[in-house]
C-alpha cells in the first residue's frame, strides 16, 4: 500500500519533494510511510482513498485546509494532522520542512475499532494537533524502513498496529446510535463467539447470517461495511490468531494445529501467516513476544 498520486507534493521550486523514506514491511499491515524533505517550502493538496496523517518535523507557517475547513498557524515541531479518507485536503507552508506521512487503510482501522468494542468509530479530521505517542511509533516506523527492518517485517507490523490502535483510541469518534446498514457490537460479540467456538470447522457465512438475522447476500454487505473485512476474511483473522496462540505455546505440532483451527493443511496454513504477517510460521514462532523487541 503506498500513499497514492492522488496527494500532490511540491516544494518551493516546483519540483517534487526528496524523499528520504518511503513503503510498507512485507505483510497485510494496513500501514504505509514516507519520510519526504521539501526544500524552500512545502505544498500539499489532493484528496487520497487512504487515512492520511501528517507529522511536520520542523516549524513553520502552515495553511491548511480540510474539506471546508482552514486554519493559518505555527505550529511546533512534532505537530500532526489528520485528514480522513476521501476528504480534500491542501497545506502550504514557507521554509524548508521534514515531514512524515503515513496512510492507513480504512479497512484495518474499522478492525481495529471492532476488536476494541468501538464498532462504527469515525476517524475525525484534525488540523493540527499534538500527540506525542503517535509521534514516536511513527519516528520508530520510519527508523525501521530506513534500515530495511532489522527487527523484521512482523515487529514493523506490530508497530503499524500500536499506531492505528492509537488513532481508534485518542482520534476516533463514536456513532452515539446505531448507524442504520450495520452491525451493533453484539451481534458481533455473538458472532466471534460462534466461530472462536467451531474455529476448528467449516464455517457457512449463511449460518452467520441467520445469527445476525439478515440474509447471507446483505449480511456480507453489511459485515465487511462495519467490521473491515469480509465475513471469510474475518474467520481467517481469527484462525490465525488461535494457530498463533497454539504454535507459540507449544502445545501441538504445526499440521495438528491447522486442523485445529479449520486450515485445509499446513501449507494453506503457512502461505495466510506469509501473507498476512510477511514471515513464515516458523518465524513467526521464534519470535520474542512484541515488548521484549525494541526498534533499532
Amino acid at each position: 500500500m503506498v500513499i497514492r498520486e492522488e496527494l500532490d507534493l511540491a516544494q518551493e521550486d516546483g519540483n517534487l519533494p526528496t524523499i528520504l523514506v518511503a513503503g510498507s514491511a512485507p505483510g497485510e499491515s494496513g500501514v504505509s510511510i514516507r519520510f519526504v524533505r521539501f526544500v524552500g517550502g512545502l505544498h500539499l493538496s489532493g484528496t487520497v482513498q487512504q487515512h492520511l496523517i501528517c507529522f511536520q518535523l520542523a516549524q513553520a507557517c502552515f495553511d491548511c485546509r480540510i474539506g471546508g475547513r482552514t486554519l493559518r498557524h505555527e505550529p511546533p515541531a512534532g505537530s500532526l494532522a489528520i485528514c480522513p479518507a476521501n476528504i480534500d485536503c491542501s497545506a502550504d507552508a514557507k521554509g524548508s520542512v521534514h515531514a512524515i506521512f503515513i496512510s492507513v487503510d480504512p479497512r484495518h482501522l474499522a478492525l481495529a475499532a471492532a476488536e476494541d468494542s468501538a464498532l462504527e468509530s469515525q476517524l475525525i479530521d484534525r488540523l493540527a494537533g499534538c500527540d506525542q505517542e503517535l509521534l514516536s511509533v511513527a519516528n520508530a516506523l520510519v527508523s525501521e524502513s530506513r534500515s530495511n527492518y532489522p527487527n523484521g517485517p512482523l515487529f514493523w507490523n506490530e508497530l503499524a498496529g500500536t499506531f492505528i490502535s492509537g488513532l481508534v483510541a485518542r482520534h476516533a469518534s463514536r456513532p452515539q446510535l446505531q448507524i442504520r446498514g450495520t452491525l451493533g457490537e453484539d451481534v458481533l460479540v455473538r458472532l466471534r463467539d460462534y466461530i472462536v467456538a467451531n474455529i476448528a470447522e467449516s464455517i457457512e457465512v449463511a449460518e452467520l447470517a441467520k445469527i445476525a438475522g439478515r440474509s447471507p447476500f446483505h449480511f456480507s454487505r453489511v459485515f465487511s461495511r462495519s467490521v473491515g473485512l469480509s465475513p471469510h476474511r474475518y474467520i481467517v483473522h481469527l484462525r490465525l490468531q488461535r494457530a498463533l496462540q497454539l504454535a507459540r505455546s507449544g502445545q501441538a505440532g504445526l499440521a495438528e494445529i491447522a486442523v485445529r483451527t479449520g486450515f485445509a493443511d499446513q501449507s494453506h496454513l503457512w502461505r495466510w501467516v506469509r501473507r498476512v504477517h510477511g514471515v513464515s510460521l516458523t518465524q513467526l514462532v521464534s519470535l520474542p513476544a512484541p515488548e521484549q523487541r525494541k526498534p533499532s
